[in-house]
């Protein structure tokens, strides 16, 4: 994962022709999909994601024609929640919200001039602020549920690495620029550590809104 980070700042940084660096907050929602596999010899069981806000500070630094990397500090708020019906027709709810500080470091490419397409691809880091079990209506279930991660003997893996990839327009008014992006984003890891259930995995679709300043600008001489 180091590599590859540290792979995309030195190919983008390679080009001189002109620099600039923004910084700024991006805020919007985000939504989740889970999915686990209890055991071994049982399938892949889905189970509904959950909504939330998300923000982050986010610095842009563009080192060549059209490219560049953006990296975020961001607060993401991820979680499931599973049902169960009885047999008299009665649903039982578990829910459990997952608090990431997660910083996406992230390959930058744009075509236009004051109006942007933008893409944007890269891998992700993030580290596990708080766990919490908002409703825990049942346990012992057939197939087993997925687990507590809030609870007092419980040990959620902290760290979190994937990868991360974003469309979006936006528009630039001097300084500053205003944009709207989707972003998808996908886990490698998950906060199961106590092997209580076979596999866990989530996915990410966020929708938000980015506002921008420039701070520094640099002209460079071109290369011979």
């Amino acid at each position: 994962m180091k590599r590859i980070i540290l792979l995309l700042v030195l190919s983008i940084s390679s080009f001189s022709l002109k620099a600039q660096t923004s910084i700024g907050i991006r805020g919007g929602y985000s939504t989740s999909s889970f999915s686990y596999i209890p055991a071994l010899n049982i399938r892949s069981i889905s189970v509904d994601g959950l909504s939330a806000p998300t923000f982050a500070f986010v610095v842009e630094h563009f080192n060549a024609k059209n490219a560049g990397v953006e990296i975020n500090f961001q607060y993401l708020s991820t979680g499931f929640n599973q049902t169960i019906e009885d047999t008299e027709g009665v649903i039982s709810t578990n829910e459990t919200q997952l608090n990431y500080l997660k910083v996406p470091v992230l390959a930058s490419f744009y075509v236009g001039r004051s109006g942007r397409f933008q893409i944007k691809f890269g891998p992700h880091l993030g580290y596990l602020l708080k766990a919490d079990d908002i409703i825990r209506e049942f346990s012992d279930s057939s197939p087993p549920e997925i687990p507590t991660y809030g609870g007092v003997d419980d040990d959620p893996k902290k760290l979190m690495y994937g990868l991360s990839a974003g469309a979006g327009i936006g528009k630039l008014f001097g300084k500053s620029t205003i944009s709207g992006e989707v972003r998808f984003g996908y886990e490698f890891t998950n906060p199961e550590s106590q092997e209580r259930i076979f596999d866990l995995n989530f996915t990410t679709l966020e929708f938000s809104i980015a506002y921008l300043f420039r701070v520094r600008e640099s002209k460079k001489p071109k290369a011979d």
